[in-house]
């Protein structure tokens, strides 16, 4: 991509060269205008003053065409100016699309994990309220287990307190 300034400042370049060429062809139309009213001076006033008239004529049309080319390297300068202008505009246009783009990704990846993370979280949840449940469970048995033995144990402790108190009031009664 041509940076704009230096379009204009070609454009600028190529109007005073054009300039100077048209400025140097209508000075050499003025010097030999000269040379020739100096070599003829034997010339009618009317002649001389119809060589004056196309030498001004000429030195206008130079003008004219001095001025054309500005207004031309103007426009050449205006439309560089629009293209750079379209081109940042697409560029920005573009990096925008890609960062909201990448925000899109970004939120996207952000609730993948996060769903991951809960679901992951809800099963070792799940698993720790299972091993809570098999180890309480594991517990009230070995408990239930326990008591059954000390209320056997007891009440094998009770039989033999019975028959050993039978047997004492036995042998009293006799």
């Amino acid at each position: 991509m041509a940076n704009p300034r230096e379009q204009a400042k070609k454009g600028s370049e190529e109007v005073e060269e054009v300039a100077a060429e048209t400025l140097e062809e209508v000075q050499e139309q003025v010097v030999q205008a000269s040379k020739e009213v100096e070599e003829q001076v034997a010339r009618p006033l009317d002649e001389v003053l119809g060589q004056a008239e196309r030498a001004y004529a000429a030195y206008v049309e130079a003008q004219r065409q001095v001025a054309d080319a500005y207004r031309t390297n103007e426009r050449q300068i205006a439309k560089a100016y629009q293209r750079a202008d379209q081109q940042s505009k697409n560029a920005c246009d573009d990096s925008i699309r890609q960062a909201l783009q990448v925000r899109e990704e970004s939120i996207n990846q952000a609730l993948k994990t996060h769903d991951d993370a809960v679901t992951q979280s809800e099963r070792a949840y799940k698993k720790a309220k299972e091993q809570a449940e098999r180890s309480c469970e594991a517990r009230i048995e070995e408990s239930l287990k326990k008591r059954e033995e000390g209320v056997a144990q007891a009440w094998q402790l009770r039989e033999e307190t019975i028959d050993q108190a039978w047997n004492i009031y036995a042998k009293l009664s006799r």
